[in-house]
């Protein structure tokens, strides 16, 4: 499997659904892994995978498993679109409340910094030093991790989102306020 890293940037709507947008595969130029991804297989690839987006079935699991299939056990967030800026291939993320979406949108509560990775299945081949991904590449999806081989390819909380998050009150922090008062 191949699998590859990049970074986007939390956001939180009002309905309280985290979503992210940022850079989640670039074209053109190697990676940490020394790999590159030829842009006309990342944009036949993102072409397919609009179906996924459309039918909202483009989801991802938080860490890379070893299998080619989304365990929908596993998964922790759902691709809603994407769209390309030069090379780079721009995604934005909604978080799941799933049990793995709750653990992810809890990292990135505690400003935890995740990468995005795409998986895929597919061959490879030297070239000058250099790791060409082929024309067999099949996209599966885009997961969270913790190590990103694209540099930068790190998510981060916004400022508006930490804004939000310090703002919010839960009804468990309304008790123990009221618990520490009575004490």
């Amino acid at each position: 499997m191949i699998f590859e890293y990049s970074d986007v940037e939390p956001t939180k709507s009002s309905d309280g659904i985290v979503t992210m947008k940022g850079i989640i595969q670039k074209a053109q130029s190697p990676n940490a892994n020394n790999r590159i991804y030829p842009r006309p297989i990342l944009e036949r690839e993102d072409a397919k995978y609009q179906e996924l987006i459309k039918e909202r079935r483009s989801l991802g699991e938080l860490d890379h498993p070893d299998s080619p299939i989304v365990q929908l056990e596993n998964v922790s967030h759902l691709l809603t679109e994407t769209n390309w800026d030069g090379d780079d291939l721009v995604g934005t993320v909604e978080v799941l409340d799933t049990p793995k979406g709750q653990i992810l949108e809890k990292l990135i509560n505690r400003d935890i910094k995740l990468g995005i990775s795409s998986r895929g299945l597919g061959s490879v081949t030297e070239n000058q030093g250099k790791t060409i991904v082929e024309d067999d590449f099949q996209l599966i999806c885009f997961d969270f991790v913790s190590e990103a081989s694209t540099e930068g390819a790190y998510l981060k909380v916004s400022e508006r989102l930490e804004k939000q998050l310090n703002n919010v009150t839960t009804r468990g922090d309304r008790i123990n306020r009221a618990l520490n008062e009575l004490l």
